[in-house]
Order: structure tokens, then sequence, then C-alpha cells
């Protein structure tokens, strides 16, 4: 999405036909005014009156007025189209120059788990904008899933494969969800000596997704097997999950990048580490077309060099700050 929010710069005074183009494309793609003059930063009747001029230029009604909720005309539908289609051809040509100018420039959105977000990708994005310094660099973070068809990011960092298959994805660095538990617990219930155990066991169920979330895999595509695990506690919250699992309140199905600091200082304990769980590889998530811009390439080929070794040696640090997906 297109907006002065988006550039890290403030809506121009002086306006262009193509103002008014990104203008009406942050209107457009927002629920109501008001959460259009948040993304625009500036007053709602400030963009109420910016409206009613470019409908009266246009000589045209694009919005319907005194809707709850901000409804296009037909007019506006068709209008808003075409402005998505033109500004992608703006921004192709910006890149494009911005490309054989030299240094790295522009805007990058990027988007992230909240766990991992924190933990690593944000530690390394500001390296990335420190090294660039004529880039403008913004983080978005959330405890919910990824959702990758709204398309409101340049780069999305995701756990796992993502459920759009048109995006083009990269991956960053190998890891798989893994099955553990505290030793009091297992001391207190036993250890499972197969999956079926699990359904016996009181399971703390990470709540993601879409998916089913109270069906654990294991094995591979050759030789899949799955168990449908219950107990008395879930969140949507990974860190209350792992939080939960380290009081010795039940087995926790986490990734690996996420559980292994506490498995390396015996925290927590791999369960039925003989079964092969699937990976759940960390993925960076981008348009599926001909154009990378340089600034994304490099974005990539920073987070691509250096999230394993940020995994790696956190595997090696003294106990401390916990994370989620």
């Amino acid at each position: 999405m297109e907006s002065s929010r988006r550039s890290g710069r403030p809506w121009p005074k002086s306006r262009s036909v193509v103002d008014d183009l990104r203008f009406f494309h942050v209107v457009a793609s927002s629920e109501t005014l008001t959460a259009a003059s948040r993304e625009l930063g500036c007053s709602l009747p400030v963009v109420s009156k910016r409206l009613s001029a470019l409908e009266h230029r246009l000589d045209v009604r694009l919005v319907q007025r005194g809707a709850r909720r901000l409804v296009l005309t037909s007019e506006g539908e068709l209008y808003a189209a075409r402005v998505e289609a033109i500004l992608d051809q703006v921004r192709e040509l910006e890149d494009t120059i911005t490309d054989t100018a030299g240094g790295l420039r522009g805007s990058l959105v990027v988007e992230a788990t909240l766990g991992l977000g924190r933990a690593h990708i944000a530690p390394l994005l500001g390296e990335f904008a420190a090294a660039h310094p004529e880039l403008h660099v913004r983080m978005q973070t959330s405890a919910l899933p990824l959702r990758p068809h709204q398309r409101e990011f340049d780069v999305a960092v995701h756990v796992g494969m993502p459920p759009d298959s048109s995006l083009r994805m990269r991956r960053l660095a190998r890891n798989r969800r893994v099955p553990c538990a505290s030793p009091s617990y297992l001391a207190r219930h036993g250890t499972p000596a197969g999956i079926e155990d699990l359904a016996h066991h009181d399971c703390i169920v990470l709540r993601e997704n879409e998916s089913d979330f109270a069906l654990w895999r294991f094995g591979d595509a050759d030789c899949p097997r799955h168990v449908r695990v219950q107990g008395s506690l879930s969140s949507n919250d990974g860190d209350v999950v792992t939080g939960w699992a380290l009081e010795g309140r039940g087995v926790i199905m986490r990734s690996e990048w996420h559980v292994g600091p506490h498995l390396e200082r015996g925290e927590l304990v791999r369960v039925l580490p003989h079964l092969p769980t699937p990976a759940a590889d960390i993925y960076a998530l981008l348009e599926e077309d001909g154009h990378v811009p340089r600034r994304v390439s490099a974005l990539l080929d920073h987070l691509a060099a250096r999230l394993p070794l940020r995994l790696e040696q956190a595997q090696e640090r003294p106990a401390g700050s916990r994370s989620a997906d």
C-alpha cells in the first residue's frame, strides 16, 4: 500500500495528480475516513475536504456519504482499481531509477510474527537500516497469523509454509516444530514412548493460523503421522504457551528456534526425539512478479546471511527473555 506513512514522509502540501492518486488509494483501502486520516497522518476534516476537492475536480461522487463504513460508489470502485495499477507502475519506475543511482533509497515495510520479529527480525532490521541511512524501514508485528493475501508489505517473514502460494518465497533459515516438556512435568506424569501416548498427557496447544491446532503432526511427506491432543490450557500467544511448559504444566509443540535455548539449558526436554517432525522453515515472502527492487534483494541477502547465525548463537546464551512465533 502506498501512503505518506509508508514512505516515511509527511503528506506534501503542494499536490500533483499522482499525490491525488496516492491519497485516494489510502482512502479506498481504509474501512472508514477516520482510519484513512490516521494512515495519512492528518485530521478527519482535512481528509474529508480533500476528498470533496478530488470529487469536484473529477465531477463525480467517489464515496457514499452517511454510511458507517466507507463505501465506494461504482465510479469510486473503478477509480480505485485503476489507481492501484497506475501506482504500481509509478513505483516500479521509481524503483528502477533508484536502483541505478548508487545507495539504497526508498521505503521498506516488513511484517513478522510477534516473537520472531521481536527476538531476531527487529535487530537485523536495525543493522540493515544503520548500514543504509537513506532507507525508511517500517516493521509491523502481530501475535495474529500473517495475512499475506493483503499484500501490505514489501517483505513478510513467515514460520512454516505460507498459505498463499502465489507469493515468491525465499528460505531464510531451517526450522522445525518439536514436542517438549519440563523435567518436573515428566517426573510427575512419565515420558511418552510413542505419539499415541500424547493423547493421555496434558498438552498445551498454541492456537495459530486457521489449521487444526490440536492435531500434532509427525513424520515426513513419505510417512506422515498425527495425533489429536488435549489439555486444560491453550493460548494464541506462543510466549504464554512456552511459559506454561517451563512451569511444568504440560507438553508443547513449539518451533525449534524458540525452544532451542531452553533445551540446551535443560529447562525443557525433547519428547519422542526418535520421531521426525515436519519442517517449519522460516521464509521471506514477497510479491510474485518480475521486478524485485534492489533494496528488497539486499534486505533478503542480509536476513538470509544473519538470521541462521543469530539462531545458532541464541542456543548458547544464558537464560533470558522469551519470545514467540
